[in-house]
């Protein structure tokens, strides 16, 4: 095999990784909210972040494969799978660090600063996350590349930046801002 070739069967294993990991996420909050639409009555929202009790510290992990019916889950779908593949397009690895550190800057987050009486569901923080993370690289990196994405990411998905404002009833601004700052803790760290 020439090198040519080998690059090309490299390429073609990272895009084939990259899609199992990505379809996997999107697979499985979307059989997880069928089921419970059509099954259990939303009765697994309820394993949501709830604030300061601490049977909503379960909510942590749980939150972002869960959503508030069909169309919650289908507006964070495409979202989720344009910025995370651009979070994974360098190292998987990247992806991962995002992913815990937003899951966790987030869910943390919403757990001590949350609206009491309050359940905490969606997939929008890790989208947040994301999207901080591919603003923020390129002004940590500096390399072009990254300044390309974060580009492209601006003028594709600058208008998400609104989303960390309240403006909604029933729409987390906090999970929104929250994300965000994970994917700018995660920018910072993965920059040094």
């Amino acid at each position: 095999m020439n090198e040519q070739q080998e690059r090309l069967r490299r390429a073609a294993d990272r895009l084939q990784t990259q899609v199992t990991i990505l379809g996997s996420f999107v697979g499985i909050i979307w059989v997880l909210e069928l089921a419970d639409v059509f099954l259990l009555g939303q009765a697994l929202n309820a394993y949501g972040v709830i604030p300061r009790q601490p049977i909503g510290l379960r909510g942590i992990l749980m939150m972002p494969l869960l959503h508030g019916g069909l169309a919650h889950v289908a507006a964070n779908t495409l979202p989720f799978i344009v910025l995370g593949w651009l979070v994974m397009l360098r190292r998987v690895a990247d992806f991962i660090a995002v992913t815990i550190t937003t899951m966790l800057v987030t869910g943390v987050g919403l757990w001590f600063f949350g609206a009491g009486r309050s359940v905490y569901i969606g997939a929008s923080g890790l989208i947040f996350g994301y999207f901080g993370f591919l603003l923020w690289r390129g002004y940590y990196e500096r390399s072009g590349y990254a300044v390309l994405v974060a580009v492209f990411v601006a003028i594709f998905y600058g208008g998400l930046i609104w989303g960390i404002f309240p403006q909604q009833p029933g729409v987390s601004w906090e999970a929104h801002l929250l994300g965000l700052l994970g994917g700018v803790m995660a920018a910072r760290m993965l920059s040094t």
